[in-house]
């Protein structure tokens, strides 16, 4: 990181896949240089406070390892054997690739795959008018949101809730399956305050004792993909005790008393075998929640993981509504503000292109996909070619083994856009320099906030990185897409456009002032004239046949995972990959501090934070196994295995193992990563890779 002084500050957003979305100050040097990156303490919610992997944020711009040239494939897949090009003979042999795989079998087997390496709405989701334009597969996005989204959906019937900037107001704060020390900083920022001006009590309900466990007045560690039983044990109290607000749950509910009468046999002691926490932690938490009105549960995604993750989600948030929280400033139920924001992306994304019977892919499954599975190609042709922005399937996808199998096909095409030479690129066909947030014009929208936030060019890119708004427009010159016009807009352009649609201004007014606070008032918030559904009542009671989601898979998908067996009342449902005679241990792949997804492992200050690959062991499973600390073990389950180094920890159940961060592949013992182990299985109702939920068997 540069010690230089600064000529200015640059103000920005920061791009990566985390609901903080943080307003940044940004130290520049000089045109191409950067500094210190600071959160910015005018933005109400940042506080001043980022992550220590964002403020060194220099270390990954002036990387010594970045992509600068074009490359091209010289030998064979995976050897590492490259040619630099120009950028515009890559250009052209990117969509002479794509161009003869269309011609051979159509349209939909070329699949342009991407995420959110960037969270900027017009740098991450430009490529999907290309695909439109083009009539190539679709891409149902899977991996990350869906499971989480749809369970508070289904409550609420929106993804919105209390202002989270609310927790800083409240008696009792419950920090709901996400490390938020490690993923959400901010979070800590306002439960913190809390604590400090109102002597709020911090309960963290989680499956290890992780860094925000370690802050909490009251932690509950419980078994992984128990949270609905403990959930319902805890709403069980509440009605036995007289802790439930059956007035509010008149008004405001559909089936208070079916629930009531349901949870009957639910009670603490059913659910403590099931979580492995005690009745009187159950007990406990229970009264505090009761009895402190102005409870504000932050629910995260990491809970949500699970095959059983929608109903996890739905039955935490029933809790908010069994003691009518909602009503209260500081209390409530919050997961994501994703639905408040009203943005209108249709030019971004050429909604007017999008052809409906077009086939859809599911993005967690691209294993099986390149693999040919007939199921997951939904009826089409194989996939001959691959575009890529934005992530890094070869590293983050599950079943891993599958993934690189299909990644290897010599009749694959790839193309593959990035900053860095990730395990991806390494088995592509051609590589393409990109620009990092800081060097092109994005805009963003929070997810565990309320704000838009404009991310301007701040500094110029080093020769030869291009921006994926720049890749796209290109390529479709090249690929023959029917309107050009539509493809000529620069970001500013789409920007401005973006804005004045949804009725949000324009980018004058943006870079002015930097932000847009879009939360709704206190009523809107709290759902005082009623949640989100035609009736304006919370469902206690799930008709799943007739569920609806904020991404729900297209009808040529249809309902995802065992969908039957979802019960219609909060409850523990066996869907999950238990442990059993031959895997008698279950493992969750959870975030490291200093990593994000797969981003931030090729810088040096993050690598030397976490270490190398581990797996954490209860003292005593090692003990019944031989295993001291440090000692090289295997893990493994009917996908395959890998070898990292034990690390003996407090605070796990037995039974329980914990793998953090999305280390490289190539950091392993055996040159393969965590995710052999997962599982691309969709999660009922509509999708979503259950990370977390990996039984396996322990060998040292």
């Amino acid at each position: 990181m540069s010690d230089a002084t600064p000529n200015r500050t640059g103000y920005t957003a920061c791009p990566h896949d985390c609901p903080s979305t943080c307003a940044l100050e940004v130290d520049l040097i000089d045109e191409r240089t950067i500094g210190r990156v600071r959160g910015s303490r005018d933005n109400s919610y940042t506080a001043g406070v980022i992550c220590a992997k964002v403020a060194r944020y220099a270390e990954r711009v002036h990387h010594p390892d970045r992509l600068l040239k074009p490359l091209r494939r010289i030998g064979a897949k995976g050897d590492g054997r490259w040619q630099e090009i120009d950028w515009n003979d890559a250009l052209d042999l990117t969509a002479e690739g794509l161009l003869a795989a269309e011609q051979r079998l159509g349209s939909e087997t070329v699949w342009p795959y991407f995420y959110a390496g960037t969270m900027g709405l017009v740098q991450r989701d430009s490529i999907q008018k290309l695909r439109h334009a083009k009539r190539y597969s679709g891409q149902f996005d899977s991996i990350c949101t869906n499971a989480a989204w749809t369970g508070f959906f289904l409550g609420a019937g929106t993804v919105a809730g209390p202002d989270p900037r609310e927790m800083a107001k409240s008696d009792c704060v419950v920090i709901w399956g996400t490390n938020a020390v490690s993923t959400q900083v901010n979070v800590m920022t306002h439960a913190s305050r809390a604590r400090r001006d109102r002597g709020a009590k911090i309960v963290v309900i989680d499956i290890y004792d992780n860094p925000t466990a370690k802050q909490a007045d009251l932690k509950l560690i419980l078994k992984p993909g128990t949270d609905g039983a403990l959930a319902c044990a805890v709403m069980h109290i509440l009605f036995r005790d007289g802790l439930a607000d059956r007035a509010y749950l008149e008004r405001y509910a559909d089936d208070a008393a079916g629930l009531e009468e349901h949870l009957q046999t639910r009670g603490p002691g059913w659910a403590a075998p099931i979580t492995g926490l005690t009745e009187s932690e159950i007990e406990e938490f229970a009264r505090l929640v009761g009895n402190t009105k102005r409870t504000f549960f932050r629910l995260g995604y990491g809970f949500t993981r699970q095959r059983n993750g929608v109903v996890n989600m739905h039955a935490a948030s029933c809790i908010a509504t069994v003691t009518g929280a909602w009503q209260y400033e500081g209390g409530g139920a919050f997961h994501s503000n994703s639905a408040i924001f009203g943005l209108d992306k249709s030019e971004i994304v050429g909604s007017a292109l999008c052809d409906p019977a077009i086939r859809h892919l599911d993005q967690s499954q691209i294993d099986r996909v390149l693999t040919g599975d007939p199921q997951a190609l939904r009826g089409g042709p194989p996939v001959s070619a691959l575009f890529v922005q934005n992530t890094n399937p070869v590293n983050v996808a599950p079943e891993q083994r599958k993934v690189r199998e299909g990644f290897a096909r010599q009749d694959l095409f790839v193309a593959v856009h990035e900053q860095f030479m990730t395990e991806t690129a390494e088995l592509a066909d051609i590589v393409l320099p990109a620009t990092m947030f800081l060097e092109h014009d994005d805009i963003y929208r929070g997810g565990g906030n309320q704000y838009i936030v404009l991310g301007p060019r701040l500094i110029e890119p080093p020769e030869g990185p291009h921006s994926n708004l720049f890749v796209i427009n290109e390529l479709a010159k090249r690929l023959g897409v029917p309107d050009q016009a539509q493809f000529g807009s620069d970001a500013e352009t789409l920007i401005d456009n973006l804005l004045r649609c949804s009725g949000h201004g324009n980018l004058a007014m943006l870079k002015e002032n930097r932000w847009i606070d879009c939360q709704p008032d206190f009523e809107t918030s709290h759902f005082i004239h009623g949640f989100g559904w035609p009736d304006g009542r919370f469902r206690l009671r799930l008709e799943w046949r007739n569920a609806d989601a904020p991404n729900r898979p297209p009808a040529s998908m249809g309902p995802q995972g065992p969908h039957d067996r979802l019960p219609s009342f909060p409850d523990h449902v066996e869907l999950i990959e238990d442990a059993e005679t031959d895997h008698p241990f279950r493992l969750a792949t959870s975030p490291a501090r200093t990593f994000l997804n797969s981003t931030f492992s090729e810088t040096v200050s993050s690598r030397k934070r976490e270490g190398r690959p581990e797996v954490m062991i209860a003292h005593v499973d090692a003990e019944a196994l031989q295993i001291a600390d440090g000692d090289l073990v295997a893990i493994g389950n009917e996908r395959g295995s890998v070898r990292l180094h034990a690390r003996l920890v407090h605070g796990l159940k037995p039974g329980v193992l914990v793998s953090e961060g999305l280390w490289p592949n190539h950091a392993f013992v055996d040159g393969e990563g965590i995710n052999v182990l997962t599982g691309a299985d969709s999660i009922a109702p509509f999708g979503g890779a259950a990370f977390h939920d990996n039984h396996v068997w322990l060998r040292r």
